[in-house]
């Protein structure tokens, strides 16, 4: 390109889960340098810290990454660690440099390149910047009236691993999302379990006419519904039933009700007022994006989350995101839906490192 600058500094790609590969496939197709830098010992994002039964929300044949189709049956839900192997498979395919047990901690800004500084005092100076860190680091655990009460186990989902320690136990299980259906379907097998929820939940069955929802999801273009319009048509979390949780409440293995109004030392109340003796509470409330790194900078808002559109910074030129929730459409932060954003935000990234304003005649003012 005629007058375009060019940069000797690689983009910072930090996380090296389903997000961070995406950005770096992305770099790599347009031949920009990328180094992804990953806090953790394995190219597999946050997958090998899940509870022990997760499986992805989708079939593995809408579970595959561009050029790797995802193996077995297309039809199967693939196991926490079947997609922990898969990332680190895919990684290896990619050649771009991915430097492991690397902790990025703070961003700063330095004229048009960015310095990024990482836990064991590295510093590496980066043309931009994708931010690909998902949210697992930071669970979100809302304050509960009396909870420090309470004298039962109270743990956020992230902290929970496999049912054996909770047989014959009284567990509740708070959320409204895909987690809080896996887990309390897996301990209802060994406990009396509840899930309580601050609003109906919303269940879209595993197959409708002869197909896995996903067909449907993306026959119908539903992945590709913007961001704007998704908390109007969804009204919040939405559950694949892929485990089988609407059967289990109809057998009444498990029941649902209305968020608890307070913890009373070993109890919880209900809406009702009745008293309940309970051993065991688990947040499944969700996580929110893992950015503190990005406070020096100045690009997160007063309650941490990104100041973007579709996961472009609205406040740094040459700092991009990835794997946001409904960054760009229902899929955005999903195996089947990050590397169309990653396409989306890439080549604005790299038309900002390039100078392409200048190569056009426009100057900053």
């Amino acid at each position: 390109m005629i007058g375009a600058r060019t940069s000797s500094r690689p983009v910072a790609v930090i996380g090296a889960g389903q997000s961070g590969l995406a950005a770096a496939r992305a770099l790599r197709d347009l031949n920009a340098h990328a180094v992804v830098l990953e806090a953790g010992g394995r190219a597999a994002g946050s997958w090998p810290r899940y509870y022990d039964s997760l499986r992805a929300f989708s079939p593995a044949g809408y579970s595959s990454m561009p050029g790797m189709p995802f193996p077995g049956d297309p039809d199967h839900y693939p196991a926490r660690e079947d997609v922990a192997d898969y990332l680190e498979r895919y990684a290896a395919t990619l050649d771009v440099e991915i430097r492991r047990n690397t902790r990025v901690v703070a961003v700063r800004q330095e004229d048009r390149e960015f310095v990024v500084v990482t836990a064991d005092g590295q510093q590496l100076r980066a043309a931009g910047i994708v931010a690909a860190s998902g949210s697992f680091s930071n669970p979100y655990r809302p304050t509960l009236p009396g909870e420090e009460t309470f004298t039962g186990l109270l743990l956020h989902v992230a902290d929970y691993g496999n049912p054996s320690s909770y047989a014959g136990r009284r567990v509740i299980v708070v959320g409204a999302g895909d987690s809080a259906a896996q887990v309390a379907n897996e301990l209802a097998v060994v406990a009396k379990v509840t899930v309580a929820a601050r609003h109906p939940l919303r269940l879209i069955p595993q197959r409708i006419g002869g197909e896995d929802v996903h067909y449907w999801l993306r026959e119908t273009g539903f992945d590709s519904l913007p961001a704007e319009w998704l908390s109007r048509i969804t009204g919040g979390s939405v559950i694949t039933d892929s485990v089988g949780f609407s059967r289990s409440v109809a057998e009444g293995l498990l029941d649902v009700r209305p968020m608890f109004i307070a913890f009373d030392g070993d109890h919880v109340v209900w809406t009702d007022g009745v008293r309940e003796p309970v051993d065991a509470v688990i947040l499944a409330t969700g996580y929110r994006p893992s950015l503190n790194y990005l406070h020096e900078l100045g690009a997160l808002d007063q309650r941490d989350a990104p100041l973007h559109a579709g996961g472009i910074s609205t406040t740094h030129l040459g700092l991009v995101y990835l794997g946001l929730e409904y960054q760009r459409s229902y899929a955005s932060n999903t195996l089947r839906g990050v590397s169309a954003d990653a396409s989306a935000v890439i080549a604005p990234l790299l038309a900002w490192i390039l100078d392409a304003p200048r190569t056009i005649g426009l100057t900053a003012g």
